[in-house]
């Protein structure tokens, strides 16, 4: 049996992705106010965890079961071209799916939780019978939580070890949901390929100049109301940093809007930073309000 090339088992898990997870996992920690210089295992097991062993299973197992996509997209994707050959694609994103179960029993119950949802949602993701990614409402949803939402929990729930304060569940929960629109993005550049294969993503099913709308809203309107509970609970300074970001981020959607399958790549370098940034400052308005209550 020919073995896959380790470099192209490497491309499989798509490094370049690992980082929104990995970022959601330290505002987490951040936004918790403990320190982490008792916990050094479980943070280094949770950076792992969020990002090459979940993250990493959610790129194997799409690209397995998007193969057929991928051959008319991305023909030079592992799978397609060959590098990966057989069913060495499957095998891969099994092996990294015990792999990252086993990592989670490092963080406690509710961290071994937050990973086999992240890696339920990653496999549903892509495969049947469920395939969200099917439909672009729900497979954009899926992926918004995994990435941003899950991660924040877990970084929250390590540090606290007991279930997060609700203020950082109602601040993960939005900023998964304004992810939903960067997952969007992320489909302009398959739209040929979606609609050859029956995808219905968001530009397939609305067309591109109706998707980038839809995303513009469902990224900006979580974060005017993180923004107005940020004023609410005390936090002005941390609030109008937030409201500058989302700003910046508002001139670059209208350069989106314009051109959105030519720019979404330059929009997830500009808007899509600023947009993260956002969850950082976020993280630590929360360190002073969640620390006090749980003390």
């Amino acid at each position: 049996m020919m073995m896959p090339q380790p470099a192209a088992v490497l491309q499989l898990l798509k490094p370049i992705t690992w980082f929104p997870p990995m970022w959601a996992y330290m505002c987490g920690i951040v936004s918790t106010g403990l320190p982490i210089t008792d916990r050094w295992v479980q943070f280094v097991a949770g950076v792992l965890l969020a990002g090459p062993m979940v993250c990493g299973t959610s790129q194997a197992v799409n690209d397995w079961f998007d193969r057929h996509v991928d051959a008319i997209n991305e023909p030079d994707r592992p799978i397609p071209s060959g590098r990966i050959p057989g069913r060495w694609g499957l095998y891969i994103a099994v092996l990294w799916t015990l792999a990252s179960v086993a990592v989670s029993l490092l963080l406690g119950l509710w961290g071994v939780v937050a990973a086999i949802v992240g890696l339920a949602l990653a496999w549903m993701y892509s495969a049947p019978p469920f395939r969200f990614k099917r439909n672009g409402w729900i497979g954009a949803t899926a992926t918004g939580f995994a990435y941003e939402g899950l991660p924040w929990f877990t970084g929250a729930v390590v540090m606290a070890a007991v279930f997060p304060d609700p203020k950082i569940i109602t601040v993960l929960v939005l900023y998964s949901i304004g992810a939903h629109g960067i997952m969007t993005l992320n489909d302009f550049k398959a739209v040929e390929g979606d609609r050859e294969t029956g995808l219905a993503s968001l530009p397939v099913t609305l067309g591109v100049d109706r998707a980038v709308a839809v995303a513009n809203w469902t990224m900006a309107v979580p974060q005017m109301v993180v923004i107005a509970l940020l004023i609410h609970w005390d936090r002005p300074l941390f609030a109008s940093a937030v409201l500058v970001s989302l700003g910046l981020q508002a001139i670059c959607m209208f350069e989106l809007a314009q051109r959105p399958k030519e720019l979404a790549p330059w929009y997830n370098a500009t808007g899509v930073t600023l947009y993260v940034l956002g969850m950082l400052v976020t993280a630590f308005a929360l360190r002073p309000i969640v620390f006090v209550e749980m003390a």
